[in-house]
């Protein structure tokens, strides 16, 4: 194994939500590891403007995940137009910050059906094509702390961040005698739109976030970016089914 190990040249890689934040800080570092980029989102400005910043080998479609019945057409397009997936990152979300008592049930399943749902419609999608073309490809799933450790005020949150992970164990049963792995990321408290609207206004929360990461400071998307690159590489061909922190040590922190 070698630095050639970790070079995604020539692999077109589907990012959900690749228009802000995370999302474009794993769309990044995907282009500078020779990946072609395919970002998905709902507003046209934000994948247009991130598309620039990139360059000639990132594209966008503009296309609102929830609608799963019509996930099965935009797959098959991307990949008319910019080539097979071999790389599928689940990372399109929204946020609900409310405590159990004042979540209704359709505010609770709008964040299952973006976070789960949707990326089980494409994640299936992706899947039998990467198994039909013969491509050992990966499924990374985008989880959170929440999926690690209990939170207050985020119970629809939290249950959509960790039934990905049952998500990316079913799909690694199902996929792996084709050689296709599937891993999540979990983002610890990143720098993001997402991020200061969650903690702007609540500085008590602020501070006791901070105070239980080990490293003192907020994450960059550029960091999920890097582990991004390593589990959709070669680098870690023998590595699936793995839940990877990205948290400065808030995980295992005291």
């Amino acid at each position: 194994m070698g630095l050639a190990d970790f070079k995604l040249d020539g692999k077109v890689a589907l990012v959900t939500g690749g228009g802000s934040g995370i999302g474009l800080g794993i769309a990044k570092s995907y282009i500078d590891a020779g990946a072609k980029v395919v970002i998905v989102g709902r507003t046209e400005s934000n994948l247009q403007e991130a598309c620039e910043t990139m360059g000639e080998n990132a594209a966008y479609y503009v296309y609102d995940i929830t609608r799963q019945a019509g996930i099965p057409d935009l797959v098959t397009t991307i990949e008319k137009e910019q080539g097979v997936i071999r790389i599928l990152v689940n990372n399109a979300g929204v946020h609900l910050k409310a405590h159990t008592s004042e979540t209704s049930d359709e505010a609770f399943l709008k964040v299952i059906q973006t976070h789960v749902l949707s990326s089980f419609t494409l994640s299936r999608e992706v899947a039998a094509r990467m198994a039909a073309n013969n491509i050992a490809g990966s499924i990374i799933m985008i989880s959170s702390m929440t999926g690690i450790m209990a939170l207050d005020r985020v119970v629809a949150y939290t249950t959509a961040k960790t039934a990905m992970l049952g998500l990316m164990r079913g799909l690694l049963a199902d996929y792996a005698t084709h050689g296709i792995r599937v891993n999540a990321i979990a983002p610890g408290w990143i720098e993001s739109r997402m991020l200061h609207q969650a903690l702007d206004n609540d500085l008590p929360r602020k501070d006791k976030i901070l105070n239980r990461i080990p490293f003192n400071k907020f994450g960059h998307p550029q960091d999920i970016g890097n582990a991004a690159i390593f589990l959709g590489s070669n680098a870690s061909a023998y590595v699936s089914g793995v839940l990877l922190p990205v948290d400065g040590g808030a995980a295992v922190g005291f």
